[in-house]
């Protein structure tokens, strides 16, 4: 497709075109380029005053929270972090089934499409439908047309028999040709065989691990009563580290021994203000960490430009990052799967912003706009891997009024299930 008229925005250089042509190649990995003529019969999309950049990334999703939105089902009010866990998160996972699972999926794809998110790096947990849910997933994202990188949540919480389930789930998964990464839900819940197990499967599978990191202090408690040794400290040991590909989300509750061995490591940090603040358990320091940090939303909602600017206000009390450390993480993400070799996050993948600045818009001043101007409403059209899939902020590839009548029906069953539960 060509998309003519656009003022173009280099998400890299910040460097603008004005009124540009702009061909744009279809595929997993397909890239743009620029011509001064469209060839007559060709697909025409009129950017005229609009602008044209890179779309977005979310370094840390939970498909699987998608229906919990107003639930009327946590039989007691939490009083700590462990208890959210158990009373909300923990509940709800264990009635997920593949009906409310694909309802969550296209839900979220849906969401993702509607705010630029081209590409979701998320982790699933469903540890009473575990068998194929990573596939359900994944055709649910390509369906509406967004990108995926998957894992499930492995852990012992619910038996080592389900422990080995996941382990069986993650390895079919990948092994039959989806990307994909080894997940792990918190030090907490997993004993050191599985973790060895899951380092090890990793391995073979040329993958990484995707992993909760102290977001409480339960978890670096637990290490050192059990292990003798921190979190980090206790991942190191067991080669969780080693893998360029690995995502530790949160990481808040860390000393400086393990920020220095993240720093020294290939490893990616997500940073999840939001959830954070929700759960009240503390703010993330970026100090001492190394440059490989990425934002993520950990369920929250699929609005990566929000969750970029939470996370910027919110690091103002440690310090603050600057417009460029902002930046550079809010893009991050883009780099985090180029040079892991993963695909669909392509040149090809752009938002039309339908945005008219009350002052200066350039590459000196873009990113005090996406701080202080530009929201996702102004999201007019969102092109994944080269093919429109919101078009006028209404999606294309599905029916939005479908999927949300059908997620209001699987939501019904399953707050039901855990009222009974």
């Amino acid at each position: 497709m060509y998309l003519k008229n656009a003022h173009f925005i280099d998400w890299e250089t910040l460097a603008f075109k004005k009124g540009v042509h702009i061909k744009v190649e279809e595929g997993a990995n397909g890239g743009i380029s620029f011509v001064d003529q469209i060839p007559a019969g060709s697909d025409v999309y009129d950017c005229a005053g609009k602008y044209v950049t890179k779309s977005f990334v979310c370094g840390h999703h939970h498909v699987y929270s998608a229906l919990s939105r107003g639930m009327n089902t946590v039989k007691k009010s939490p009083a700590n972090f462990l208890e959210v866990l158990q009373y909300i998160w923990w509940a709800l996972d264990k009635c997920l089934d593949q009906g409310s699972i694909e309802a969550s999926a296209l839900v979220t794809a849906a969401a993702c499409a509607k705010n630029g998110v081209t590409f979701c790096i998320d982790h699933h947990a469903s540890p009473n439908a575990i068998p194929g849910s990573l596939e359900i997933i994944a055709k649910a994202f390509d369906r509406v047309g967004v990108g995926h990188l998957l894992c499930y949540e492995i852990t012992d919480r619910d038996g080592l028999d389900k422990a080995q389930a996941g382990l069986e789930e993650t390895e079919r998964y990948i092994a039959g040709g989806r990307q994909g990464l080894v997940g792990l839900h918190a030090s907490f819940t997993v004993g050191e065989d599985t973790l060895a197990k899951a380092v090890a499967l990793a391995r073979k599978l040329s993958s990484g691990i995707h992993v909760h990191v102290a977001e409480g202090g339960i978890d670096q408690e637990d290490s050192q009563k059990k292990y003798g040794m921190r979190v980090i400290e206790r991942y190191k040991k067991a080669g969780a580290l080693d893998f360029p590909k690995t995502i530790l989300g949160h990481c808040l509750h860390l000393d400086q021994n393990e920020r220095a061995l993240l720093a020294a490591s290939p490893v990616w940090l997500a940073q999840n203000a939001e959830s954070n603040m929700n759960n009240n358990v503390g703010a993330f320091d970026w100090s001492g960490l190394g440059p490989n940090m990425m934002f993520g939303t950990d369920g929250m909602h699929s609005d990566m430009i929000r969750s970029a600017k939470i996370a910027f206000f919110k690091n103002q009390e440690n310090g603050g990052i600057g417009y460029d450390g902002f930046y550079t993480r809010f893009r991050n993400a883009h780099r985090y799967l180029s040079t892991n070799g993963f695909a669909g996050d392509g040149a090809n993948n752009l938002v039309v912003l339908d945005y008219d600045p009350p002052t200066d818009f350039a590459d000196y001043s873009f990113v005090g706009h996406i701080l202080f101007g530009l929201d996702s409403c102004y999201i007019e059209s969102v092109i994944s891997q080269g093919k429109l899939i919101v078009r006028d902020r209404k999606l294309l590839t599905v029916s939005e009024q479908e999927i949300n009548a059908a997620a209001r029906e699987q939501a019904d069953k399953l707050w039901d299930r855990m009222r009974k539960a």
